[in-house]
């Protein structure tokens, strides 16, 4: 048997993947937590990474690898490649003023022109900002900026702090695209967006394409063998798009920390509406993505409050009517990305004495949670790109409330892939290209969501609940918003 390992560093955690290179099938895995902060020592990724090989057994039986990881979050390195300051994740929300200062001096739409990025607080150049601002002489250090899943390749090719080499930098179309400095219509750093940012041009990782190699493993990794190629690598969601071996006309909705929506398009989206960013793919393509801060975390904090497990949770709210009698969630818990919310908080409006339950609690937190995601939906049509089917992945699509209150708020045909570790599948899907020179051919087993009475009212009650509070949102399809007072 050959095997390829691949490794999702996300938000939450390290995990590296075994996979037998003919079938994809997972020979064995492992993994180890990062810090729950969202400012941290970019060291840990690398400590994790190395734990979680541990974990898998080590790679000494395998013969290619690669790394996919957490969009938009920054490195920042000097010229010795020792990191200058602390990473701000992409969910930090403190770099909001900062993406607030980039629109107002350059004009929201030039950053949607040129990048395709409706500018938020997740974007790279928004934390090189916030790093100028914030550590004035952190920014003057430093000499270049790398995102996660590029560090972790450029410590994996043997290089790291104090050694210098920044120029062996390296990054893919995917994580390019993330950042808020790099065209996807030329493929090229928009480099004066970067000196506008930070105050001075940095070293940027070099962008290889889709069947590239980033290098070879280094000399005295612990688990991990020297020599063996090491794939381009890419975002997270790009990973997880290859893996599930996304078409046109398909569309995911990912159920993790975050909750995204993407599609996989020929060309270039440019949504002036601010709601759509245009990330690219892992095989050349595009891939325009919606995202929310929260997503599968609303569960966890519903089952806290009703001392309950996460099934209980299901049952619960399966067995309240559709709309919970009036109760309405938004889940704006930290805030929220989309729409733009920064200060929000989470709200349940439409209590009264008799819808007040447990049961109709525990529908609303699974409604209010789905119907910010399907909003997602309502912005990539707008785009033009307009999905035939509805792929949904995370830790919270094997939800059954989920799956039947989506059901009830999309008319779309719904399938949930075979539970698997996608983002770390399609990172050695990537090793697997780096070895052989193409990307392999591995199944992905799909479960139909059975289809649901339309149930109008819970979008209506989620749009009527941000009027309410003041936000101003466009209504959703089917939904006419109040006339204005």
């Amino acid at each position: 048997m050959r095997l390829v390992a691949g490794i999702d560093s996300s938000t939450q955690s390290c995990k590296v993947t075994v996979r037998d290179l003919d079938t994809g099938r997972p020979v064995r895995e492992g993994s180890a937590p990062h810090p729950p902060q969202t400012i941290v020592d970019p060291e840990v990724w690398w400590d994790a990474l190395l734990a979680a090989v541990r974990a898998a057994g080590g790679l000494d039986d395998v013969l290619a690898v690669s790394v996919s990881g957490q969009q938009h979050t920054p490195i920042f390195l000097d010229a010795r490649g020792v990191p200058t300051a602390l990473s701000p994740l992409w969910n930090d929300l403190g770099s909001h003023p900062h993406m607030v200062a980039l629109n107002a001096e350059l004009g929201r739409d030039t950053w949607i022109r040129r990048t395709g990025l409706p500018l938020t607080l997740s974007d790279t150049v928004v934390k090189a900002r916030w790093l100028r601002d914030e550590q004035p002489d952190a920014a003057a250090r430093t000499a270049a900026i790398a995102v996660v899943h590029d560090w972790l390749t450029w410590r994996l090719a043997g290089h790291g702090p104090g050694a210098g080499d920044i120029e062996a930098l390296v990054t893919d179309r995917s994580e390019a695209s993330g950042t808020g400095y790099w065209s996807p219509e030329t493929g090229e750093y928009e480099r004066d967006l970067v000196v506008h940012a930070l105050g001075h041009d940095v070293v940027l990782p070099t962008v290889l394409g889709p069947r590239a190699t980033a290098g070879r493993t280094g000399r005295g990794l612990p688990g991990i063998p020297e020599g063996i190629p090491i794939g381009v690598g890419s975002g997270d969601n790009a990973a997880a798009a290859l893996a599930l071996g996304l078409e046109e006309g398909d569309a995911v909705l990912s159920l993790g920390t975050s909750g995204v929506v993407y599609a996989r398009t020929a060309h270039a989206v440019h949504d002036y509406a601010g709601y759509v960013c245009n990330y690219a793919d892992a095989t050349g393509g595009h891939l325009p993505l919606v995202a929310t801060l929260n997503a599968a975390r609303n569960l966890q904090v519903g089952a806290e409050i009703l001392g309950c497990s996460h099934d209980e949770l299901a049952e619960l709210a399966l067995s309240a009517e559709p709309g919970a009698d009036g109760l309405t969630l938004l889940p704006y818990f930290e805030g929220e990305r989309t729409p733009d919310l920064p200060h929000a908080r989470g709200a349940v409006l439409g209590a009264t004495l008799t819808n007040f339950t447990r049961a109709n609690l525990a529908r609303a937190i699974v409604e209010g949670t789905v119907a910010s995601q399907v909003a997602m939906l309502d912005a990539l049509d707008a785009c033009g790109v307009h999905a035939r089917r509805l792929l949904v992945i995370g830790g919270a699509a094997k939800n059954p409330a989920v799956q039947r209150v989506l059901a009830e708020l999309v008319v779309l045909p719904i399938h949930v892939p075979t539970a698997d570790e996608y983002v770390a599948k399609g990172a050695a899907m990537q090793a697997a290209v780096a070895l052989t020179g193409d990307f392999p051919a591995w199944p992905v087993e799909l479960e139909r969501i059975p289809a649901a009475e339309p149930a109008p009212r819970i979008r209506r009650q989620h749009h009527d609940a941000q009027v309410a509070l003041g936000y101003v949102v466009p209504a959703p399809s089917g939904v006419t918003a109040p006339a204005p007072v």
